[in-house]
Protein backbone atom coordinates (compact mmCIF):
# COMPACT_ATOMS: atom_id res chain seq x y z
CA UNK A 1 0.00 0.00 0.00
CA UNK A 2 1.29 3.50 -1.09
CA UNK A 3 1.44 6.08 1.45
CA UNK A 4 2.30 9.98 0.91
CA UNK A 5 2.42 11.93 4.18
CA UNK A 6 3.08 15.25 3.83
CA UNK A 7 4.65 17.78 6.82
CA UNK A 8 6.09 21.24 7.33
CA UNK A 9 3.02 23.57 6.04
CA UNK A 10 2.43 26.66 8.20
CA UNK A 11 2.55 30.45 8.48
CA UNK A 12 5.03 32.39 6.74
CA UNK A 13 5.80 35.49 6.03
CA UNK A 14 6.56 37.13 2.87
CA UNK A 15 9.57 36.59 1.81
CA UNK A 16 10.06 34.09 3.89
CA UNK A 17 10.82 30.55 3.41
CA UNK A 18 9.18 26.86 4.38
CA UNK A 19 10.50 23.41 3.42
CA UNK A 20 7.77 20.93 2.61
CA UNK A 21 8.39 16.95 2.93
CA UNK A 22 6.59 14.12 1.48
CA UNK A 23 7.28 11.08 3.55
CA UNK A 24 6.71 7.67 1.35
CA UNK A 25 5.75 4.14 2.06
CA UNK A 26 5.08 1.31 -0.30
CA UNK A 27 7.39 2.73 -3.10
CA UNK A 28 10.94 4.18 -3.73
CA UNK A 29 10.32 7.73 -4.66
CA UNK A 30 14.13 7.48 -6.56
CA UNK A 31 12.43 4.89 -8.84
CA UNK A 32 9.28 7.26 -9.57
CA UNK A 33 8.11 10.35 -11.08
CA UNK A 34 7.71 12.73 -8.24
CA UNK A 35 5.79 15.52 -8.07
CA UNK A 36 4.34 18.67 -6.10
CA UNK A 37 0.87 20.12 -6.91
CA UNK A 38 -1.11 22.83 -5.17
CA UNK A 39 -4.54 23.68 -5.05
CA UNK A 40 -6.33 26.74 -4.13
CA UNK A 41 -10.13 26.15 -2.96
CA UNK A 42 -12.17 26.46 -6.24
CA UNK A 43 -9.34 26.37 -8.55
CA UNK A 44 -7.70 23.71 -10.40
CA UNK A 45 -5.13 21.95 -9.47
CA UNK A 46 -1.35 23.10 -10.40
CA UNK A 47 1.63 21.55 -10.81
CA UNK A 48 4.53 22.66 -9.07
CA UNK A 49 7.64 21.04 -9.29
CA UNK A 50 8.65 17.39 -10.66
CA UNK A 51 11.32 15.04 -10.62
CA UNK A 52 12.73 12.44 -13.09
CA UNK A 53 13.75 9.06 -11.39
CA UNK A 54 17.43 8.88 -10.86
CA UNK A 55 17.70 6.47 -13.69
CA UNK A 56 16.34 8.92 -15.85
CA UNK A 57 18.71 11.44 -14.99
CA UNK A 58 16.83 13.14 -12.28
CA UNK A 59 15.86 16.30 -14.04
CA UNK A 60 13.42 18.70 -12.27
CA UNK A 61 10.85 21.16 -13.72
CA UNK A 62 9.37 23.68 -12.63
CA UNK A 63 6.02 25.86 -13.02
CA UNK A 64 7.06 29.50 -14.16
CA UNK A 65 5.26 31.05 -11.31
CA UNK A 66 7.84 29.28 -8.94
CA UNK A 67 10.98 28.86 -10.91
CA UNK A 68 14.11 30.37 -9.15
CA UNK A 69 12.44 30.70 -5.89
CA UNK A 70 11.49 26.51 -5.11
CA UNK A 71 13.61 24.12 -5.40
CA UNK A 72 12.10 19.61 -5.37
CA UNK A 73 14.58 17.15 -4.12
CA UNK A 74 14.74 13.64 -2.51
CA UNK A 75 16.67 11.98 0.15
CA UNK A 76 17.02 8.33 -1.19
CA UNK A 77 18.09 7.04 2.02
CA UNK A 78 15.31 8.47 3.84
CA UNK A 79 12.66 7.99 1.08
CA UNK A 80 11.38 11.43 1.15
CA UNK A 81 10.49 14.05 -1.44
CA UNK A 82 10.98 17.77 -0.56
CA UNK A 83 10.20 21.17 -1.64
CA UNK A 84 12.00 23.99 -0.38
CA UNK A 85 10.13 27.24 -0.78
CA UNK A 86 11.70 30.55 -0.51
CA UNK A 87 11.13 34.07 -1.04
CA UNK A 88 7.05 33.33 -0.17
CA UNK A 89 4.35 35.55 -1.28
CA UNK A 90 0.98 35.70 -0.59
CA UNK A 91 -0.60 33.56 -3.82
CA UNK A 92 1.60 31.09 -2.39
CA UNK A 93 -0.94 30.31 -0.08
CA UNK A 94 -2.90 26.90 -0.71
CA UNK A 95 -2.68 23.44 0.18
CA UNK A 96 0.38 21.85 -1.12
CA UNK A 97 -0.11 17.89 -2.07
CA UNK A 98 2.94 15.66 -2.71
CA UNK A 99 2.16 12.92 -5.56
CA UNK A 100 4.02 9.62 -6.87
CA UNK A 101 3.15 7.88 -10.49
CA UNK A 102 2.81 4.98 -11.60
CA UNK A 103 5.37 3.40 -14.73
CA UNK A 104 7.37 5.97 -16.74
CA UNK A 105 6.60 8.87 -19.16
CA UNK A 106 7.28 12.71 -18.93
CA UNK A 107 7.47 13.44 -15.44
CA UNK A 108 6.03 16.79 -15.80
CA UNK A 109 2.83 16.05 -18.23
CA UNK A 110 1.74 12.88 -16.87
CA UNK A 111 -1.09 11.95 -15.06
CA UNK A 112 -0.22 11.05 -10.98
CA UNK A 113 -1.64 7.71 -9.33
CA UNK A 114 -0.66 8.63 -5.98
CA UNK A 115 -1.67 11.30 -3.27
CA UNK A 116 -1.05 12.71 -0.02
CA UNK A 117 -3.49 14.69 2.00
CA UNK A 118 -1.79 17.71 1.69
CA UNK A 119 -0.21 20.28 3.86
CA UNK A 120 -1.17 23.99 3.85
CA UNK A 121 0.85 27.06 3.55
CA UNK A 122 -0.35 30.39 4.17
CA UNK A 123 1.94 33.63 3.78
CA UNK A 124 0.92 37.27 5.19
CA UNK A 125 1.61 39.98 3.06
Amino acid sequence: QVQLVESGGGSVQAGGSLRLSCAASGITVSTRCMAWFRQAPGKERERVASIYPVYAGGTTVYADSVKGRFTVSRDNAKNTLYLQMNSLKPEDTVMYYCAAAVGGGACWTRTYEHWGQGTQVTVSS
